[in-house]
């Protein structure tokens, strides 16, 4: 059963998408002239997202915290990543912000161009030119008050268990002087395996928003890096 509903539901991914992206084409070019952050648009492609999240039966997903996250002004959103399906849930926040995601996800018919209408920042993993001109991107991006987020495992856990972070996005908010919100997703370990698209049993998907970390409090980016890691491995074990 579980693999005839895993058929049906990309079926019915496949069969909306290019309706959703019809959408996002108006949205964008109404809205160009006036919403310069692409707010809309991104709000649009929230709800596009958490549609396909509300639609599988086996799935449920709660969103805490959302609150602590800014409307306006620079921020840089860090959570960890367990599944494919992290990228559907964190849209749940609901709140402006560019993805930095793998530049493969960006050639994906229909979800990958309405990427690119966003304005969300490609990244081609192992190339040290591509991390440049994504750290050079997302500076940009703070420099003009709008909120990144960025995966600093770099990729999806193998085993469950949270991955030492990596340095970029904490250097952003030490060089921009911007807060870092740590996001613990929880759950989406179980919906999908790492290779493959059959669905698991039922799945409990919570987004816990935490409370922010300011770079002024922290003696380096290292030390801010640390906290981060420290305070949503202690939210992803609180909820064990």
């Amino acid at each position: 059963m579980l693999r005839v509903l895993s058929y049906v539901y990309w079926a019915v991914i496949v069969l909306t998408c290019p309706v959703f992206f019809v959408g996002a084409l108006l949205i964008w070019a109404v809205t160009l002239p006036f919403d310069r952050r692409k707010v809309a648009l991104h709000l649009y492609s929230s709800a596009w997202a958490v549609f396909y999240v509300r639609l599988n039966p086996l799935w449920r997903l709660r969103t805490t915290g959302r609150e602590l996250l800014p409307w306006k002004g620079a921020a840089v959103l860090v959570a960890n990543h367990a599944s494919l399906i992290d990228i559907l849930v964190l849209f749940d926040l609901f709140r402006p912000f560019k993805w930095v995601s793998k530049a493969e996800i960006f050639k994906v018919p229909f979800v990958g161009w309405n990427m690119h209408l966003n304005g969300y920042v490609p990244l081609v993993r192992g190339s040290g030119e591509s991390v440049r001109k994504m750290m050079a991107r997302c500076g940009e991006l703070l420099s003009r008050g709008i909120p990144v987020l960025l995966f600093p495992e770099g990729r999806r856990t193998d085993d469950g268990r949270l991955q030492k972070f990596k340095d970029g996005a904490f250097e952003l908010a030490v060089r921009h002087g911007v807060p870092v919100h740590p996001i613990a997703v929880h759950g989406t370990g179980r919906a999908l395996p790492k290779h493959g698209l059959v669905l698991r049993d039922h799945v409990d998907a919570r987004v816990e928003v935490l409370p922010a970390l300011h770079p002024s409090d922290f003696a380096d980016a290292r030390a801010l890096r640390d906290a981060a890691q420290q305070t949503i491995e202690a939210a992803l074990a609180a909820a064990r």
